[in-house]
């Protein structure tokens, strides 16, 4: 999960989350954050498989941003 510049939280999977980041803050990232740069990572967790990441990317963004926030304090 990424912090973006205006506060706001991101969620999303990648296989390299080091690299994933850089390209998020150079701008050619999802959509969504190239509009709040900088990024920056709050919050990760490894998943044996990539559609447990996908299962797992889904449970986040269904939560509220306070569940959010709190994930990220744990």
């Amino acid at each position: 999960m990424l912090r973006c510049g205006d506060g706001s939280l991101y969620t999303g999977i990648a296989i390299d989350v080091g690299k994933r980041i850089v390209l998020h803050n150079a701008g050619k990232g999802a959509k969504y954050t190239r509009a709040r740069l900088p990024v920056r990572l709050v919050w990760s967790a490894q998943m044996q498989t990539a559609t447990d990441a996908r299962k797992a990317e889904v449970d986040i963004k269904r939560l509220s941003k306070k569940e959010k926030e709190d994930l990220i304090c744990l």
